[in-house]
């Protein structure tokens, strides 16, 4: 008899995203996030983005990790966004010019925010990608920039201003990180960083970022430059 795989291997849940296609909602996740699940030896079990799921958690166990990745923008009143001074002519050409991402979906923040501090309550490996990374902050206690080109660059001199996404180079486009010392990150990349410089190549894939940093949590990498 075949042993239970399901039992064996390790459960890491991953939340769906929602789509419209031909008037009826869809429920999706990246291949490529399933992909790496399943290519480090685990089951991926989708968490689908339906209402009244952030009540039902419980009825996913065992939880041995979670991947949180791709989505819209995380509702601003989650993380008391005082510190914007955007002006409502800003947040409309933010909303333009990031239309995929200013559409915010709530239900997923519940299931999510949820999830995130399911992991933080139970030490469960919890790995952020992009807006997963951010939900981590917020649920934590953090804020986020509602767009760091909006709220940054106006503070930064010209000739310290650095490319922070392009949409015409999307998947290509990579910006400088400088790596903290005896932190994770550095451990990760120590063979590969040049000591005088401690630096590695990024892409940015959202228009928003982490603010003020929750308390429990220390940088790996920080931005020494901002954006164009």
């Amino acid at each position: 008899m075949s042993p239970d795989l399901s039992v064996i291997l390790p459960r890491v849940l991953i939340v769906s995203r929602r789509s419209l296609r031909k008037n009826k909602f869809v429920d999706f996740v990246g291949e490529y996030h399933l992909d790496l699940i399943v290519g480090y030896g685990a089951v991926p079990v989708i968490v689908p983005r339906v209402s009244g799921v952030h009540m039902l958690l419980d009825s996913f166990e065992p939880i041995h990790g979670v991947l949180l990745c791709e989505g819209e923008d995380i509702d601003p009143s989650l993380y008391e966004a005082e510190t914007s001074n955007l002006s409502p002519e800003e947040f409309e050409e933010i909303r333009r010019i990031h239309s995929s991402d200013t559409a915010i979906d709530r239900e997923k923040d519940s299931i999510e925010l949820r999830l995130a501090k399911l992991c933080l309550e139970r030490n469960i490996p919890y790995l952020g990608i992009c807006r997963g990374s951010q939900v981590l902050n917020v649920a934590s206690g953090g804020t986020l920039y509602q767009d760091i080109e909006k709220e940054i660059s106006k503070k930064i001199h010209e000739s310290q201003r650095v490319k922070h996404m392009d949409y015409d180079n999307y998947d290509g486009h990579r910006h400088v990180v400088k790596v903290v010392e005896n932190t994770p990150l550095h451990d990760w990349f120590r063979d590969s960083l040049e000591e005088d410089e401690m630096q590695i190549l990024v892409n940015s894939y959202h228009h928003q970022g982490v603010n003020r940093l929750a308390q429990r949590f220390v940088p790996n990498g920080v931005r020494t430059r901002w954006i164009d």
